[in-house]
């Protein structure tokens, strides 16, 4: 397993409690997993995850399969939940 460190930005912020947070993971989906583990259930991280866009260690990941994102230690996960403007 990797040590790597996710940051998330305005609303997946406001839902993870946190800025960021470190754990343990061998791809962006086991990050993922494990960080809404770490949630009270109901907790609203899940939702906000699953329509937010994904860079690790700044390149992003499209629409790879989560699961086939293979974290390296020390990568940093950005998590970009969709923005509203005008």
């Amino acid at each position: 397993m990797a040590k790597v460190t996710i940051r998330y930005w305005a609303a997946a912020k406001d839902a993870a409690g946190v800025p960021e947070e470190s754990l343990d993971a061998v791809s962006l989906a086991d990050a993922l997993n494990a960080a809404i583990a770490r949630r009270e259930p109901g907790s609203r991280l899940h939702e906000i995850l699953a329509r937010s866009s994904f860079l690790v260690n700044a390149d992003p990941v499209g629409r790879a399969a989560k699961e086939s994102v293979a974290l390296d230690d020390g990568a940093v996960i950005e998590v970009l939940p969709p923005f509203a403007g005008g």
